[in-house]
């Protein structure tokens, strides 16, 4: 898998290459990449990149000075569009919320299409569900209290616990991959724990979440019918609240929307694509080998 050096440290992606339009998906915490990986094999002609953001279930820690706060997430989203200079993108956004902040913090120049699928909005982060886990982690030692408990049967599956992002379940050897980073490296877990505290207060998410309005170009909001961490109400309030916004529901799921209803979230994104200029380049199979590289660099942050 690449990697790109930025300003905060190093970021793994997944890059399935090819000339088609480029699609950038973010995944939710503690999770990686294979969030997605039901849906990439239905997006053929785009080019889909899947950076694993410091969430918890990257691979290697980051720098320990890193700013890992909700905004200081964003930038380092943003430093990694800089870095593969990357133009015109659809930004794919999935139970995380962050994302959204490259609006309020200037730095959304590169996305020209935003999709936000089933995720933290307004002053929902974390999700009701959540907050005894992310204030666990605050407490010493209860980042590793929190992943020795997602090891087991109940927390990973339980509909009361983290099982309730899926209504389908996900699969044992997918968790195994987002919660080893953090079960096994004390780094890591400090870097979770930088994230799980780095929530600012719920006026200033309001204010961040209302420069959405200032996002002038089309925006597609896909929320789950049965979702127990993201307020059914939030969908119609993104949408409107997007000069460009669309609304689809997706029945039967719950947050992963990726895990419970693949298929039909692939089959409304490319169609959003279709009809907003993002034609597929039919040359390669989107869901084809990642494409391997070396290490690239990003000189210095851009505030």
């Amino acid at each position: 898998m690449p990697r790109v050096e930025l300003p905060a440290g190093g970021i793994d992606y997944q890059d399935t290459g090819g000339a088609g339009p480029v699609l950038v998906f973010t995944h939710g915490f503690p999770m990686n990449e294979t969030q997605w990986r039901k849906v990439l094999p239905h997006l053929a002609g785009y080019r889909c990149i899947l950076p694993t953001l410091p969430l918890g279930g990257h691979r290697t820690p980051m720098h320990p000075d890193a700013d890992l706060t909700q905004r200081g997430l964003a930038h380092i989203l943003a430093d990694f569009l800089d870095a593969l200079d990357l133009t015109g993108v659809t930004l794919v956004v999935n139970d995380w919320g962050g994302p959204q902040f490259l609006v309020s913090e200037g730095r959304a120049d590169r996305v020209a299409r935003l999709v936000l699928v089933a995720c933290e909005a307004f002053d929902n982060f974390p999700p009701p569900p959540a907050r005894p886990l992310v204030a666990l982690s605050a407490l010493p030692g209860g980042v590793w209290l929190m992943m020795k408990l997602l090891g087991t049967g109940f927390f990973r599956h339980s509909r009361k616990t983290f099982g309730c992002v899926s209504l389908r379940g996900v699969p044992d050897d997918v968790l195994d991959g987002w919660f080893a980073p953090a079960t096994g490296s004390a780094a890591i877990r400090r870097d979770l724990r930088k994230f799980a505290a780095g929530t600012p207060e719920a006026p200033v998410l309001l204010e961040w979440t209302a420069q959405l309005a200032r996002f002038d170009r089309p925006a597609l909001v896909v929320w789950a019918e049965q979702d127990a961490m993201m307020p059914r109400e939030h969908g119609p309030r993104l949408a409107g609240l997007l000069p460009l916004g669309k609304l689809v529901e997706i029945a039967d799921s719950s947050t992963l929307i990726p895990e419970d209803q693949p298929e039909e979230l692939a089959r409304v994104l490319v169609g959003f694509l279709a009809d907003n200029g993002a034609t597929p380049v039919l040359t390669r199979h989107c869901a084809g080998p990642a494409v391997t590289g070396g290490v690239r660099r990003l000189p210095g942050p851009r505030r």
